[in-house]
């Protein structure tokens, strides 16, 4: 900065906390301004759990009657099912903005700028999060419409949101790498659309694992949505238990830890 007497101060660089909440700030607008242009993505963003809840609860309600499912109603087994798959397929796609970055080039011009690269992950995951903890708000909300009833209060409900996320975090940083790896969201959404549907029915969403086939509950115990599901069901039905809750908290924390690990190799190779 030049002073009237036309001597130099040094400008005070600014702080790494306020630095990294600046940086969090602009690249979250940004993606939040990009959804308020595109206000018919919102509102199907916005539509999409109540799709889950009211076609799938309805659905499979007599065969859940016969089967006897946990939680007295197949509509309250559902709802911590409908939330995690909400979750799921929205921090899978969640890469595909990095992606249109990067072919536009303004990934190039976003690296340039006096700004860390995590933060360009992390603010994405950010959003994601903020975006499906609403859809999850409004699943929750319309099976407490319908009927359903949570063990745990809204306490839980807090608890089920924070789940959610916890298994977002995974999910994100593995669509993120993969949106690195590939040279067009040509190749990305076929890849998405692949994995989306059969680990999906390979979890417990939709039916308990006491009803699978054994092959299929081998496979389904090998999927970190069933854990995220399995909490939340936790919560909705049966109330505060800190064994299985503490177990599954630590088994999505590990699915994290490698997701990331996995993301930062791909971004290091993406980058170069």
């Amino acid at each position: 900065m030049t002073m009237p007497n036309g001597s130099l101060v040094p400008v005070a660089a600014p702080q790494p906390v306020a630095r990294i909440w600046r940086e969090h700030r602009v690249l979250f607008g940004r993606w939040l301004s990009r959804l308020r242009r595109e206000r018919l993505s919102a509102v199907a963003l916005l539509a999409q759990p109540m799709v889950w809840l009211l076609l799938f609860g309805h659905l499979f309600t007599t065969m859940a009657q016969a089967a006897q499912v946990p939680g007295g109603s197949y509509l309250r087994f559902m709802t911590a099912g409908a939330v995690v798959m909400t979750t799921f397929n929205g921090c899978l796609a969640g890469g595909v903005e990095l992606l249109f970055d990067r072919e536009s080039g303004f990934l190039v011009r976003m690296l340039a700028a006096p700004a860390s690269r995590l933060s360009i992950v992390t603010s994405r995951f950010i959003y994601l999060a903020a975006v499906t903890a609403a859809q999850g708000l409004i699943i929750m909300a319309a099976g407490a419409a319908m009927g359903v009833r949570y063990a745990t209060g809204l306490a839980g409900v807090a608890a089920c949101l924070a789940v959610g996320a916890l298994f977002g975090a995974g999910v994100t940083a593995l669509s993120v790498g993969l949106a690195f790896s590939l040279k067009s969201h040509g190749q990305f959404f076929p890849i998405i659309g692949f994995v989306s549907l059969p680990l999906t029915f390979a979890s417990s969403a939709l039916v308990p694992l006491t009803l699978m086939p054994g092959w299929m509950q081998t496979v389904a115990r090998l999927n970190p949505m069933t854990y995220a599901i399995d909490a939340l069901r936790t919560l909705v039905l049966t109330g505060w238990q800190a064994g299985p809750l503490l177990r599954i908290t630590t088994i999505l924390l590990a699915f994290d830890a490698l997701c990331l690990a996995a993301a930062a190799l791909a971004l290091h190779r993406g980058l170069r």
